[in-house]
């Protein structure tokens, strides 16, 4: 199941518009991937000067590695620049943009948020350092990882996919510890109150709680969560609700061989064709029809 070129990071992101554009996984049917992306930083900025003005994505997680050359990043608000040897980690929802000057080198690896899903676990508290947008030195151990995936992305060897699981999480524990030893780290923190809610949400998808019936958890009204929401990812928070039940849902279709109504069930919906009728919405495709595309 590789990418398409349309769905890389790199797609349509120097069009102009007084709106920041949202690219994600979420909503297209052709989008979820086998495990990793990866592609070079010069094969596609070639194509549009160098430039990328600001954006996001709904359901990607990316690492940038700049071997050679550097330029200007532009992480939630902030301005870092970039160098050699240099790393960007950019998490979902992150509004980011760059300029890159001509001739840069380096690596970005993808990781679709169903991947992060499966990667991290909540008590451990990877996550909340995880979705803090940095640039720093890259460690050498981070270098090999990097080498590694690429590597691997390139084969298609017996056991490609399990090494690629395995270096991708990997890669994520060595992000995560730099971050949080202070590893000459330039962070924004998103707010507290969106992490508290995604780590609710992830914890609570499974029973269908209303918007209102989060912030009540939370101690916040339903109309400051979604304000909450909406100025960090660009989204409400119950389209963050649905967002996670739908990757959960793709998960399942894509990677098990469970019939659709059990999925539905263990997905907390008393009603199958009601769950098929609300991931059609989400993703324009039945669930069969998701399965069997892939």
């Amino acid at each position: 199941m590789d990418w398409t070129g349309n769905n890389l990071y790199f797609s349509n992101m120097n069009v102009r518009s007084d709106h920041i554009q949202n690219f994600a996984l979420f909503g297209d049917h052709g989008d979820l991937p086998d495990v990793v992306h990866v592609e070079t930083i010069e094969a596609r900025s070639r194509l549009h000067d160098w430039e990328f003005t600001p954006h996001r994505h709904a359901g990607l997680h990316q690492i940038l590695l700049i071997r050679r050359g550097g330029g200007a990043a532009s992480l939630d608000g902030a301005s870092h620049r970039l160098s050699d040897m240099k790393i960007a980690n950019v998490p979902i929802g992150i509004v980011h943009g760059y300029r890159f000057d001509i001739g840069t080198e380096g690596d970005v690896v993808t990781l679709a948020a169903e991947m992060l899903d499966d990667s991290l676990r909540r008590s451990e508290g990877l996550r909340p350092v995880l979705s803090r947008p940095a640039v720093f030195d890259a460690p050498d151990a981070v270098l090999d990882t990097i080498a590694g995936i690429t590597r691997t992305f390139a084969s298609r060897s017996f056991g490609r996919a399990q090494i690629l699981r395995s270096l991708s999480g990997l890669l994520l524990g060595q992000i995560a510890q730099t971050l949080a030893d202070g590893q000459d780290p330039e962070t924004e923190t998103r707010p507290a109150l969106l992490t508290r809610f995604e780590t609710l949400v992830e914890a609570r998808f499974r029973d269908h709680l209303s918007v209102a019936g989060y912030a009540e958890r939370l101690n916040v009204s339903p109309t400051h969560l979604s304000r909450i929401c909406r100025a960090a990812t660009g989204r409400p928070a119950s389209r963050l609700i649905e967002e996670r039940l739908i990757r959960e849902a793709r998960r399942n279709l894509v990677y098990t061989n469970l019939p659709v109504s059990t999925i539905a069930y263990e997905l907390g919906f008393d009603d199958p064709a009601y769950f098929s009728r609300v991931f059609a919405r989400a993703t324009g495709l039945s669930p069969r029809a998701f399965r069997d595309s892939r």
